[in-house]
């Protein structure tokens, strides 16, 4: 079960990982492109670091050496991540135009990794409780993320979504800026609350408390 766990971990990032470089690719075929531009979308940065979360965890799982702390707060911050992309997209962004051109890339990035990620946390149990007092890790980089785009917004005037445009007014731009701070803190709460849960699945002992 372990081996089978990690090995989909592996696959499921690998074809996240195609998907943004499909993405990055027809993007360049069509315009030029600017890495700071294409790499500033939350999307990527969450599919980046939830991918990443996935192939640490699935190598973890093959060599049978059991998650860190530091790896489990990690995968919990990509999962909170990657779980408010398919929000803000199924919710802000489905139907607009611009994003992800590919729609294939798009069902992956947007949709079928969100929910992966999702339910491999709550389903596959073997991950320990992730602690209250480390909470406030999952807000760090998203703030940083938000400061950056409100900077770029007000300088050069790129911002990656229409509704944190400068011109909106900054009165809606700090509307939505609260609003994802709160999707954030929602999410990260669920994910904190989540690892608490232990499922009544068989594999349980040989997925967490196996030998190492």
């Amino acid at each position: 079960m372990r081996t089978v766990v990690a090995v989909l971990r592996i696959v499921v990032a690998l074809v996240a990982a195609v998907a943004i470089v499909a993405t990055l690719l027809d993007t360049a075929s069509r315009a030029s492109i600017n890495p700071f531009n294409f790499f500033g979308f939350f999307t990527i940065q969450g599919n980046i670091i939830a991918l990443a979360a996935l192939l640490a965890t699935g190598a973890a799982g093959l060599s049978s050496r059991r998650q860190s702390k530091n790896l489990v707060l990690f995968r919990a911050c990509a999962t909170t991540y990657i779980v408010v992309v398919g929000v803000v997209y199924s919710t802000l962004l489905a139907g607009l135009e611009g994003g992800v051109s590919l729609p294939w890339a798009n069902f992956v990035l947007h949709v079928a990794l969100p929910i992966y990620a999702a339910l491999d946390w709550i389903l596959i149990p073997d991950r320990k409780n992730v602690p209250w007092h480390r909470f406030w890790i999952v807000l760090v980089y998203p703030a940083v993320w938000l400061v950056v785009v409100l900077v770029r917004g007000a300088t050069d005037g790129w911002v990656p979504y229409p509704f944190l445009d400068p011109g909106n007014g900054y009165g809606v731009v700090a509307g939505y800026a609260v609003g994802i701070a709160v999707a954030i803190s929602a999410a990260g709460a669920a994910v904190w609350g989540a690892s608490r849960w232990q499922l009544p699945m068989r594999s349980h002992a040989a997925l967490v408390n196996e030998p190492h």
